[in-house]
């Protein structure tokens, strides 16, 4: 068995510190702009737990993010290059980034959807993608966000769809059973799908630990393997 790895130093300090740098100025600005429910948002919530997860040198936090952000960050993605070359908006979702009477500055800050999920692919490259991510992502998403989203944010900002999806209010059904659909939906469309591609294709965190797959840091079996 090799020497085991020790995870602080798979992250380099000048990435941590640039991106505490940047989520400085990012938070703040979002904040005075369009609020605190806004951070409820699934994407914007990453950019804070991602924080968190640089400098407590989790591999757990950071696969948890990466499946939270996956499938959304790609949908925006889509929606904006959709609408900046072909002229529409394909999913929707991104119509912000074009409305002039919104400071240029402050949509350029949205830009973070671009490059958010490529960091948080190759961070957890480095650490090892750690299974049980999606299983506290979903508890964040059931514990946290979805109740604080229906709850908290006002019902016209529809935040993480609570109200009904691409943003727009549903009327197919009552809105407490949407929201308790909701519960189901998130985990099994949104996050089981690239979690199973991550469990697929990046490096497992005892493997980058320098251990035996299927044992943790404390060398114990793990359950979600």
């Amino acid at each position: 068995m090799s020497a085991q790895r020790d995870p602080r130093a798979a992250i380099p300090f000048a990435v941590k510190v640039a991106y505490t740098l940047w989520v400085a100025v990012w938070l703040p600005i979002y904040w005075w702009r369009y609020g605190g429910c806004n951070q409820l948002w699934l994407c914007d919530f990453a950019n804070v737990v991602t924080l968190l997860a640089l400098w407590l040198d989790s591999p757990v936090l950071l696969s948890s993010q990466l499946v939270a952000v996956a499938v959304p960050q790609v949908g925006w993605t889509i929606d904006w290059l959709g609408r900046l070359i072909l002229g529409f908006h394909p999913i929707g979702g991104t119509e912000y980034m074009f409305d002039v009477a919104k400071p240029w500055w402050l949509r350029a800050l949205s830009l973070f959807h671009l490059w958010m999920l490529p960091f948080l692919v190759w961070l957890v490259r480095r650490t090892g993608y750690d299974r049980r991510g999606v299983w506290v992502q979903t508890a964040l998403m059931a514990g946290v966000l979805l109740p604080a989203s229906f709850l908290g944010a006002a019902r016209g900002e529809n935040v993480n769809w609570v109200w009904g999806p691409f943003g727009r209010e549903q009327a197919w059904m009552p809105p407490a059973l949407w929201f308790a659909c909701l519960f189901v939906l998130y985990p099994l469309v949104l996050f089981l799908p690239p979690h199973w591609i991550a469990a697929k294709l990046l490096p497992r965190r005892a493997e980058v630990a320098g251990q035996p797959a299927g044992t943790t840091l404390l060398t114990r079996p793990t359950a979600f393997s």
